[in-house]
């Protein structure tokens, strides 16, 4: 099959488009996928350079998201048939653990993610587990339905899941402009939040995120120094937003915890800028502060969070699409920060 690989790891120069990778070999609980889509996400940057305790046997393909058509089932899978359009939960789970039988299976003790720890997208064919299918929404196209799962999931699970976001509560949304700040800004939105701050790099990405839903813009600097709580602390009449939605990490963590208010919560799920971030402990007992880890989002959460694409009350966002063969120049791209939403591939 044709796939985008790395045999080592490094810079984008190590993406390699072949045209005879071995095709997967099913289980008898997995489907064969034929991609029609796939789009980036800062994980398969970071698999690519390599994470520390990650080892990945090579050479690897990423891709966390995709979506495409059945092309061949294992002899247990029933419910499914060959042909049927569907989309990809990329969270991988046991589904017999403590954690998964209390329904949280983001938790998982075997937790992994497509892409990652297994396989992914950037081929001509995935193989998935075949509780991870949910059919494709019939009135989005396969690049949009590649353009949603894991970052309108993790968002999901970070400001309804893990920070209790109701109708009134004021939020801050770091990286507006990423494809998990497009999804927290239309998330919020439907959740009836106000104000919706979002920060961006530049104007055009500020008017995007206005056209999402957000009420107040912020222009960052590329170094993420931006005292953007002075704009939090005025729009809340300086009692701080209930809840920051953070994925940077020590360029802004110390701008985050000051503009939260008494009681609020900082939800992160990510370390865009490195893992080891400047907390000030006195501002989390003196105001009871909570900083809240979250990672990706159930399966459950990725069943409503495709309802809600399906009917048109959450809408993927693409920013551009390339084909598989310029993987690394839409990786490129993804690291040049000049991008709004998602970056699609089309084998």
């Amino acid at each position: 099959m044709k796939a985008v690989i790395f045999r080592e790891h490094g810079g984008p120069e190590k993406l390699e488009y072949v045209e005879n990778f071995p095709d997967p070999v099913l289980a008898q609980d997995e489907a064969l996928v034929r991609v029609r889509a796939t789009a980036l996400n800062r994980l398969d940057i970071w698999v690519r350079q390599g994470l520390p305790g990650l080892k990945v046997p090579l050479p690897h393909i990423s891709g966390c998201d995709a979506s495409g058509e059945i092309a061949r089932l294992g002899s247990g899978v029933k419910g499914w048939i060959a042909g049927e359009a569907v989309v990809i939960s990329p969270g991988i789970s046991c589904f017999k653990c403590p954690f998964c039988l209390e329904g949280r299976d983001n938790l998982c003790v075997a937790y992994g993610i497509l892409g990652e720890h297994v396989p992914g997208g950037l081929a001509e064919f995935v193989k998935v587990k075949a509780r991870q299918l949910a059919a494709k929404p019939k009135n989005i196209s396969f690049e949009e339905a590649a353009a949603y799962p894991l970052t309108f999931l993790t968002a999901w699970h970070m400001l309804m899941t893990q920070g209790n976001l109701a109708a009134g509560n004021s939020v801050l949304i770091l990286g507006a402009a990423s494809g998990i700040g497009v999804a927290a800004i239309q998330i919020a939105k439907l959740a009836g939040a106000k104000p919706i701050l979002a920060v961006a790099g530049n104007e055009d990405k500020l008017d995007k995120a206005r056209a999402l839903g957000a009420d107040i813009t912020i222009l960052s600097k590329p170094d993420g120094s931006t005292p953007f709580y002075r704009e939090a602390l005025v729009a809340t009449d300086s009692r701080g937003v209930d809840i920051v939605f953070e994925h940077v990490g020590p360029a802004t963590m110390a701008n985050s915890i000051k503009s939260v208010k008494k009681g609020g919560i900082i939800v992160t799920c990510g370390a865009t800028a490195g893992p080891e971030a400047p907390i000030d402990l006195r501002y989390f007992f003196t105001r009871e502060i909570r900083l809240q880890g979250s990672i990706m989002g159930t399966l459950a959460e990725f069943q409503k969070i495709t309802q809600l694409v399906e009917e048109k009350k959450l809408c993927p966002v693409i920013d551009s699409v390339w084909g598989l063969k310029d993987a690394r120049g839409a990786q490129e791209k993804m690291l040049s920060r000049q991008f709004f939403g998602k970056i699609v591939l089309v084998p």
